[in-house]
């Protein structure tokens, strides 16, 4: 295929704008795939992007189209849309030449459209606008035009208009992007010069793990070809491999001759080692071989929580599972940890509270695990008395205040769209969730952008789903990390939960001091209700700041022991009765509870 009759691109939106229905009608008029064949969501091929209705993995397909006598070959990558699959839309704008942004004309312009168009201008790629669900009787394509030129900066006539559910103006948006979407470019050493096509350089953007064919990498060719037996060479890891087979997608992978300059496919490794995989790595010559190309950043995780096997026994299969997520998801860290109540498990990092829910439904889904989950936290890097400095992301290794010197929390940038009459609510949970609010200004004429800061565990705490509730599901947010900042060590305490004055690491976590008393009678509360009773009387404790914030009892099971007794004098029932008291007052000294898996289960549930 010639170069120049090459395009790469992605499509771009925030969550249900239709990506995934334009995509669908791309692979139809495009022949991609067969009418009879068709279904909804047709790349997102997990089972719980269709049970959702989101897509969560970019899904690359390489599709034909006649233009004036020449035939085009176009690369689509699909991208997610939520906030916390950024990374995964980062990586596919970093391999393709051009966007498409779609916005809902009943929703307009929304917070996470906006961080796709930086992104996307940052890598200076080709933005199609174009406005979508044109067809519906809600539709308000005049405000959402304006909001895109305030966005952009453009004139009207650039904007499209399309219907990605009835086809209308998509044949028109494919035309458009074969005119305004470039070529892809050479590099300085991969032009046509004596021996380029023995010079490959591709960039690496996905992989895949087959058990028969080892790790398979998703590339975007930079220079050079690519044909199967070539010797080949991973610049970061330093492994060399064979490659055992090369191919595209459509949207299923096939085989191919060759993979030559600016199109996107795989390559089989065989290799079996799920170590080597390296999202940014270059694939270059083992020969003759070109510099390595710049790659990604490797996003830091946000949200951090424990990851424990129901049985021991699946240890070693969880540790396995998550080597295989890691291939598909680089943005996923984890590190083996031993808990004294739950055993061996994984203290795993996310991308945000989503991501963490998608890769833990995933584990159970396709791995077959039974999991025990702890409550959410972020990383606090301390500065001790002593003078020692750590970062620690484990509530049960958070300091008393008398040993903190210094304290940084994350931080947050939050941009919050929101319809000017729900602007009163809005402010009310940013207060009660400790934000700083910046700048407000008008966004378009039936809403208002926020620009706010806030601490990173108070986002966790449920923020986005109370904004849906307060705006009646018209606001949006999108996020960014601010960096770490220095707070004072009164306002964050650990929470400790005492079991028969025996602590229990699994409920310990770190809260707001502001809100350490109701959330302790909340925990006294269930557990009260989750724990089984004993034989003997069970005290249940919270603990911080060095006292009892709230306690609960849960009383000793009753036994009848003198129900086999009949007639004769009372003494004897007393004296049964006086040795059952001391007997459990005794186990009240003596006893300990093993508290069951349900109740870890029950207790990390909201």
């Amino acid at each position: 295929m010639d170069v120049n009759n090459i395009r790469n691109f992605c499509i771009i939106s925030h969550v249900d704008h239709g990506k995934s229905t334009l995509a669908d009608r791309f692979l139809e008029l495009t022949g991609t795939v067969e009418k009879r064949k068709m279904r909804e969501q047709f790349l997102d091929q997990m089972e719980l992007e269709r049970e959702r209705g989101i897509t969560i993995k970019m899904q690359p397909v390489r599709m034909s189209y006649q233009l004036s006598a020449i035939s085009y070959q176009l690369n689509l990558i699909d991208t997610p849309g939520h906030i916390d699959f950024s990374y995964e839309v980062s990586r596919a704008l970093k391999a393709v030449e051009g966007a498409v942004l779609l916005v809902d004309a009943t929703q307009g312009v929304q917070a996470q459209t906006i961080t796709n168009v930086e992104m996307a201008r940052a890598l200076g790629l080709a933005i199609i606008p174009v406005i979508n669900k044109i067809d519906l009787s809600s539709a308000n394509i005049q405000e959402t035009k304006e909001e895109i030129i305030k966005l952009l900066d453009i004139e009207p006539s650039n904007i499209l208009q399309i219907s990605a559910k009835t086809g209308e103006g998509v044949e028109k948006l494919i035309e458009e992007i074969i005119k305004c979407v470039p070529p892809p470019k050479f590099s300085a050493q991969g032009g046509p010069a004596s021996g380029w096509k023995d010079r490959p350089r591709a960039l690496i953007f996905d992989f895949e793990y087959s058990l028969h064919q080892g790790v398979i990498v998703y590339v975007r060719m930079m220079d050079g070809v690519i044909k199967k037996g070539d010797e080949l060479f991973l610049a970061q890891t330093r492994e060399r491999f064979m490659a055992g087979e090369v191919g595209a997608f459509s949207p299923h992978r096939y085989p191919a001759a060759t993979l030559g300059p600016g199109e996107i496919g795989y390559i089989v490794t065989n290799i079996k080692k799920t170590s080597i995989a390296v999202v940014g790595d270059s694939v270059v010559s083992l020969i003759n071989p070109l510099f390595p190309l710049s790659g990604y950043m490797q996003p830091k995780p946000v949200v951090w929580l424990s990851v424990y096997p129901e049985s021991q026994d699946d240890f070693d299969n969880l540790k396995q599972a998550l080597e295989r997520l890691h291939l598909s998801d680089s943005s996923i860290s984890f590190e083996e940890e031993t808990s004294g109540a739950l055993g061996r498990g994984f203290r795993c990092g996310f991308l945000g509270m989503l991501h963490s829910e998608i890769i833990i439904e995933r584990l159970k889904r396709e791995f077959g695990l039974k999991l025990i989950i702890t409550s959410p936290t972020v990383a606090y890097k301390i500065q001790f008395v002593d003078g020692a400095e750590k970062e620690i992301y484990s509530p049960v290794f958070f300091p008393d205040e008398s040993k903190i010197k210094k304290l940084f929390e994350p931080w947050v940038e939050v941009q919050i769209i929101t319809p000017p009459e729900k602007l009163g609510n809005v402010m009310q949970i940013l207060h009660e969730h400790e934000t700083e609010v910046g700048e407000t200004e008008q966004f378009g004429d039936l809403r208002v952008l926020l620009n706010v800061k806030m601490p990173l565990r108070e986002l966790m705490r449920n923020f986005f789903d109370e904004l849906k509730s307060v705006t009646a599901g018209y606001g949006s947010l999108t996020y960014k990390i601010a960096g770490m900042r220095e707070v004072r060590p009164s306002q964050i305490v650990r929470l400790d939960v005492l079991v028969a004055e025996d602590l229990a690491p699994a409920f310990s976590r770190i809260i707001s001091r502001g809100r350490v008393q109701k959330e302790a009678e909340e925990i006294v509360e269930k557990l009260k209700d989750f724990l089984p009773r004993q034989l003997f009387v069970v005290k249940v404790q919270v603990r911080a700041m060095g006292r009892i914030l709230a306690s609960r009892s849960i009383p000793a099971l009753k036994k009848d022991v003198t129900g086999y007794l009949y007639g004769g004098d009372r003494t004897r029932k007393m004296k049964l009765w006086q040795k059952q008291k001391k007997g459990k007052k005794k186990l009240k000294k003596m006893g300990r509870v093993e508290i069951p898996h349900e109740v870890f289960i029950k207790m990390m549930q909201r």
